[in-house]
């Protein structure tokens, strides 16, 4: 499994394109369709936690996070990410999300998170629960809840489901709204990395809009 290399300011990068056209009243069903992966998602998700806390004492011993772990719980999220962009998380395609752990390029949801080298055994002990405070409280209000793989109850969810039902009578996503949607679930990810204990890089309190990361947008101009 590969994750990206360089950008140190920005180890967690989200991307993802709207397909276009999408159904109407699929989005109306992807409850049941996603189904089998939050069965799947339930167990890997407690895979995860038992990795985070394994990981927790390899950082604070050897100050590195063990590769194949890190990959693992990579894997989780960028599942997890693309059933939550499939669903209710986005809603922003209807290609089925594959059940894989892998990088999976081709999919228009993406996630990477670049391998740290070294890691500090002061800030394990404090970032994931202290440090993370502030930004948990806003992901609380962005989530509401969350539910294997796609998030309900918060702002992410609401916006989705406007997104939906000006689809059902339009037939067409609104882009504003697809950036705003991005931009949240961005701020979700860098978080959700920071407390994983993948990254020292503290997420900024700052909602990068659109489906590309802002460095891969400079790279593009």
């Amino acid at each position: 499994m590969t994750t990206l290399v360089g950008f140190p300011d920005r180890p967690v990068r989200v991307n993802a394109e709207l397909d276009a056209p999408l159904s109407r009243w699929l989005w109306l069903v992807k409850w049941i369709l996603v189904i089998p992966h939050c069965v799947v998602l339930f167990f890997l998700w407690i895979a995860f936690a038992v990795v985070s806390v394994i990981a927790f004492f390899a950082i604070l011993f050897t100050e590195r996070y063990p590769r194949a772990l890190f990959d693992f719980n990579l894997g989780v999220l960028r599942w997890s990410w693309r059933v939550a962009y499939y669903s209710y998380g986005a809603l922003a395609t209807d290609r089925y999300p594959p059940f894989s752990l892998r990088a999976e390029p081709d999919y228009p949801a993406r996630l990477d998170i670049t391998y740290p080298e070294r890691l500090s055994r002061g800030l394990v002990l404090v970032k994931w629960w202290l440090l993370a405070v502030p930004h948990l409280i806003v992901v609380g209000f962005l989530l509401g809840g969350y539910h294997l793989g796609w998030w309900s109850g918060g702002l992410v969810a609401v916006l989705t489901v406007i997104a939906g039902v000006i689809m059902a009578f339009t037939e067409k996503y609104p882009k504003d709204l697809f950036d705003l949607i991005l931009g949240l679930n961005r701020w979700v990810l860098r978080v959700a990395a920071y407390v994983a204990l993948m990254t020292d890089s503290y997420p900024p309190f700052r909602l990068d809009m659109g489906g590309t990361e802002p460095a891969d947008a400079e790279e593009l101009s």
